[in-house]
């Protein structure tokens, strides 16, 4: 859903400059278009009942066979206690961002961690002693 703000309008461009294309609908036969789909409608504060035009939305990812990516949390989840509502997406693979977050306990798919530079003060701030060890250069963990 379109806005003004200026936060979406420099995503929008980053995405025009990158040639991605911006879609306002879910196209019908979702196969037909894309290999995967990269799932990053809400971000970790979403809290609520997904509304329109959103729960189409997400109605037609839970049905695709296309398969699904999460960015740290499945659209329509809890932050903290995951999918509450029974409709929300269920995503093959979750890629978290720095740390898991509490919801990532209720995923039982593939589980990547992404972003292996966390600061200390980050670390102890919030207890993260628990992160994956990445193998040389690599930036991205496979955690389940």
């Amino acid at each position: 859903r379109n806005t003004k703000r200026q936060l979406f309008e420099n995503l929008l461009a980053q995405l025009h400059d990158l040639r991605v294309p911006v879609l306002d609908a879910v196209p019908d036969d979702l196969p037909a278009h894309f290999d995967v789909i990269l799932d990053a409608v809400f971000g970790f504060s979403f809290a609520g009942d997904v509304r329109p035009p959103f729960d189409g939305a997400l109605r037609a990812l839970r049905e695709t066979r296309v398969p699904v990516m999460s960015v740290d949390v499945p659209s329509g989840w809890d932050v903290d206690e995951g999918d509450t509502s029974g409709d929300a997406l269920r995503p093959d693979a979750l890629i978290s961002l720095t740390a898991p977050k509490r919801c990532a306990a209720h995923f039982a798919g593939a589980h990547y961690l992404g972003g292996r530079f966390v600061p200390p003060h980050i670390v102890e701030r919030y207890a993260l002693h628990g992160l994956p060890a990445y193998k040389g250069a690599e930036q991205v963990v496979r955690i389940a």
